[in-house]
């Protein structure tokens, strides 16, 4: 009878140990669920939020890839949906996460890996007429991103909802076109560059013929397309 009374007791302490440490777990998950409510951030919240940033990162990079590899050859340069997976990037991202994306894309390139349209790596790009826009990639992400991160203050100036959405949308739609415009003059600066003393970039106009003039229309389509996609999409997106 002593070894079994000896033994429910040990037990019983066992299972008390257990449910206190059950329930410090508990509290420790409560409190930190409080303080992020209350707008801190715990360790382990920095963690989560470093390695969703991670995932975000990455999957907007391979988006990007994917974008650059479907072209349609048009003179020297060809039509590619990476204009529109910049944009994507930095209007779900913002202009941080966003501007890391594209710095991680071109990087990607210089360690020679084919992202490039074409397939090419950045080396080989460096020859050919659309390696200024690559480089036009940072600084479109960076002004769509920055407006993409500050479409909450128009929610919180105007009550309407119908109202709200539509101002949300040209402004995003109004970054977008200045990013692909800034885009527009690294590519067409380049291209001068490259191709300095030739017939086809003897001056501006001529540049803008082969720069510019035929990806106006594709890239309007893209826009509009991105601009929907990021204005109803992003709240999925923390």
């Amino acid at each position: 009878m002593e070894i079994k009374e000896n033994n429910h007791e040990e037990m019983s302490a066992e299972i008390s140990e257990i449910s206190e440490t059950t329930g410090q777990s508990e509290n420790v998950e409560n409190a930190e669920d409080n303080v992020e409510e209350r707008g801190g951030v715990t360790e382990h919240g920095r963690r989560k939020k470093y390695v969703r940033d991670l995932c975000y990162v990455a999957m907007f990079v391979a988006v990007l890839t994917v974008c650059s590899w479907i072209a349609i050859p048009v003179s020297e340069i060809s039509i590619t949906l990476q204009t529109m997976g910049v944009c994507l990037a930095a209007g779900f991202l913002g202009w941080k996460r966003g501007t890391l994306c594209v710095i991680a894309y071109v990087l990607l390139g210089v360690c020679c890996v084919p992202v490039f349209s074409g397939f090419k790596n950045f080396y080989a790009l460096l020859g050919s007429a659309s390696a200024g826009y690559v480089i036009g990639f940072v600084f479109t992400a960076l002004i769509v991103g920055f407006a993409s991160d500050r479409l909450h203050l128009i929610g919180e100036r105007h009550t309407g909802k119908v109202k709200t959405q539509i101002l949300q949308l040209i402004v995003l739609a109004a970054a977008m076109v200045v990013g692909v415009a800034v885009c527009y003059f690294f590519g067409t600066l380049w291209f001068m560059v490259v191709y300095k003393g030739s017939v086809t970039a003897d001056n501006l106009q001529t540049a803008l013929v082969f720069c510019v003039y035929p990806y106006i229309l594709p890239d309007a389509i893209k826009i509009i397309v991105a601009t929907f996609l990021v204005n109803y999409l992003k709240k999925y997106i923390k």
